[in-house]
């Protein structure tokens, strides 16, 4: 049984006349639960994916040698151009950083996170 099925059986328990006075509210604190976690699922999904740096975008921070050598210093700055100009010449579609890599891994599963 899914996900799916299950709630809609929640919801039919709780609204038959033979359901506990808890039990209905059990049932209607979870769903309510359900509904705030979709949104912060949403929420998430978007941010994730509005925050992925794609490899032009790389290019163009790399090249910005103040804000990488804030990030970075200046031997950091160097090795991060470095990384962006390999990853473009290797055909790469986006930053390879932790936080990147992270992302869209999570967004390759998101139907996970959505249940």
């Amino acid at each position: 049984m899914d996900k799916h099925t299950l709630i809609e059986k929640l919801k039919s328990m709780a609204a038959s006349p033979s359901a506990s006075e808890p039990v209905k509210q059990a049932v209607k604190v979870y769903l309510a639960v359900l509904a705030v976690e979709q949104v912060a699922v949403n929420n998430l999904i978007a941010v994730l994916e509005d925050n992925i740096v794609d490899i032009d975008e790389l290019m163009e921070t790399s090249q910005n040698t103040e804000h990488a050598i804030k990030y970075f210093g200046v031997e950091g700055a160097k090795k991060f151009a470095e990384n962006a100009r390999a990853l473009k010449a290797a055909g790469a579609k986006y930053c390879n950083c932790m936080a990147c890599t992270v992302a869209l891994e999570i967004l390759d599963n998101k139907d996970v996170l959505r249940g």
